[in-house]
Parts: structure tokens; C-alpha cells; sequence
């Protein structure tokens, strides 16, 4: 499955911007008629206007359904993220609210347009042309809920991170302020992308780089899995359980050193917390801020600086054996 890229989304407008929209090309479709019988011409200037109004509703709302992602055809990661941006149920309804708004415009224009047709009296074909215009109202107003939540919905999402499923995805997880930002940096292949993440009040930064020809990601969690889970809301759990399907091997940051705002012990809690969580990836151990750090801690295996380079290449052959044995033996 692809990634999705939320920014390409349309934008949704107001109900009354889409009335406006179409009441004036109406209009306009209503200059171009031309016929020298005053009786035909009236009855063919509202027959267009009811069809150029309804059209314009029509395809515009049909347009958001269109553009708007099936959730079965996102990836696990893209499905477990909306629902706890917006809510999956939500997103379902409102597509299938929307889609039925565009039904009934398309039918009421049908029925005025054969009712003009059947009309006799030229004030009969501005009635019926007013009418229909009230009930395109109606029809707006009835699922003017759906489009204002359409609208923030799309504010929402198009802040979510792009992350390709085809490619491996190694999260890098730890306290704050342990240096999981500059490790991603480092090992990057070029500037890392910053997007948001839902419920948080942090950036995410997403990283990219190529081993042997190969892709691979690198995100980092800033507000998930940097304290005791205890202290997450429903919500903020959604947002975690999200990482589950994209993370193919773990990175969990360690800073020992003194100026560390964390102790090593609340950080060996939230590491053995992190492990129950994503008990089925690989995860590495990291000191970090080896550059700085007086003594490696009794056990410590992995150290690196991301200030000065240490390390880096031992890890990112260390990674490379840990996903060679996980995600390119199940391709």
C-alpha cells in the first residue's frame, strides 16, 4: 500500500461558499441561452439553471468523496493515525453523509427539470427553478455538520507525517531531551522532515537513508513514548498503538550523564514499559552523549555521539543485521 500524502487533500468549502458557486454559474448558463420565443427561452434558461447549480454541488461534493482516502485501502499505520486524529467512525460517516448529499441534489434537479417540462406558464418555470434552489439550501443544511467537520478534519491530517509502509521504519524512543532528534539527524542522509502527530504537542522529525540501494525511515516519538504510560489519556494510546504497525526495529536512547533530567531509573522504567509495548520488534539499547559521559553505565553495549560520530557506523550495521533477520526474510 502507498503512503499517503494528506497535503494533496482538496480544500473543503463553506455551505453557503457552495451555493454561491453555484447560483452564479447558474446565472451565467442562463445569459447563454438564446431563442427569439420568450416562452422556450425562459423555460430553457431554467431548466439550465437548475442543471448548472446542481452540478456544480453535485461535483463538488462528490469530489471530496473522491479525494478523500478509503480507510480500507490505507495501511494499518494510516488507519490506527486517522483514527486517532479524527476517528474512523467519523471519518465514514461524514464521507457517506457527504456522498449522500450529492445523491439528493442530483435527484431534486431531475425531478424540477421534468417538472418544468410539464409546466405551462412562464412564472411556473421561475417557481420551479426558486424551488429547487430551496431545497439545494435544504440539502446543504442537512449536512452542514459533515462539511465543517470535513474542514477541520482536513486541517488535522494534512499535519500528519507521510510514512511509506513498502519501506522498513526504525522509531527511536527514549526520555526527553536524550538526543533522539540529533541521532536521526545524524544518521540521515539528508535534512530530516518535520511533521506533527496527533495529540501531541511536539514535532515529529522523519528521517531517511540508503543502505546498499536499500530505503529506510527513521522517526523519532517526542510526547509518546518519552513517559510511564500511566500518564496517557485514551486518545494519546491510540496515537502509540499507531507506531505498532509501522516500527520494524527500535532504537531506545539512554542519556547517563549527569545533567540528564531524567534518572537512569525512571529511564529503565520507561524502558522495560517500551518493551511490553513492541515486544515483537527488535530493539538496541543506546547510551547517547558518549562524547560527554564520564563512565559507561555497568552493561551499557551500545554507545555513540551523535556530536562528533562515534558509534554511528556500529549502529547502523547493528540495525541493518537486526532487519535483515526481521523484515526482508518475510518479503
Amino acid at each position: 500500500m502507498a503512503s499517503v500524502d494528506w497535503r494533496h487533500i482538496p480544500t473543503v468549502l463553506y455551505p453557503q461558499e457552495i451555493l454561491d458557486k453555484a447560483f452564479r454559474r447558474a446565472s451565467k448558463q442562463s445569459d447563454l441561452v438564446e431563442d427569439p420565443d420568450k416562452y422556450h427561452r425562459v423555460r430553457k434558461q431554467m431548466n439550465r439553471m437548475v442543471q448548472a447549480a446542481a452540478d456544480v454541488i453535485d461535483t463538488t461534493l462528490l469530489k471530496w468523496v473522491a479525494r478523500w482516502p478509503s480507510l480500507n485501502a490505507l495501511s494499518e499505520f494510516d488507519q490506527a493515525l486517522v483514527d486517532a486524529a479524527v476517528g474512523n467512525d467519523e471519518y465514514r460517516k461524514t464521507l457517506g453523509t457527504i456522498q449522500w448529499g450529492a445523491e439528493q441534489v442530483r435527484k431534486i434537479a431531475g425531478e424540477t427539470q421534468r417538472k418544468i417540462l410539464r409546466l405551462r406558464r412562464i412564472e411556473g418555470f421561475h417557481d420551479a427553478r426558486r424551488h429547487a434552489y430551496g431545497r439545494f439550501s435544504s440539502i446543504l443544511d442537512q449536512i452542514s455538520p459533515q462539511i465543517l467537520w470535513l474542514g477541520e478534519a482536513r486541517d488535522v491530517l494534512r499535519e500528519l507525517p507521510s510514512l511509506d509502509p513498502a519501506e522498513p521504519c526504525i522509531v527511536v524512543a527514549g526520555a526527553p531531551n536524550v538526543g533522539k532528534s540529533a541521532l536521526i539527524t545524524a544518521l540521515s542522509s539528508g535534512e530530516p522532515e518535520v511533521a506533527s502527530y496527533p495529540f501531541t504537542t511536539k514535532q515529529l522529525h522523519l528521517g531517511h537513508f540508503v543502505h546498499r540501494r536499500r530505503p529506510y525511515q527513521m522517526v523519532d516519538t517526542p510526547g509518546l513514548l518519552d513517559r510511564p504510560m500511566s500518564e496517557r489519556n485514551r486518545i494519546e494510546m491510540q496515537a502509540i498503538a499507531a507506531l505498532e504497525h509501522i516500527g520494524d526495529a527500535l532504537l531506545f536512547l539512554v542519556d547517563a550523564t549527569e545533567g540528564s533530567t531524567f534518572s537512569l531509573d525512571e529511564q529503565e522504567h520507561l524502558l522495560s514499559e517500551v518493551k511490553q509495548l513492541m515486544s515483537e520488534r527488535p530493539m538496541i539499547v543506546i547510551h547517547s552523549k558518549s562524547d560527554i559521559l564520564e563512565s559507561p553505565p555497568e552493561g551499557a553495549e551500545t554507545l555513540i555521539s551523535a556530536q562528533t560520530g562515534h558509534g554511528l557506523e556500529d549502529l547502523r550495521a547493528g540495525l541493518m543485521r537486526r532487519l535483515r533477520l526481521t523484515w526482508w526474510s518475510t518479503l
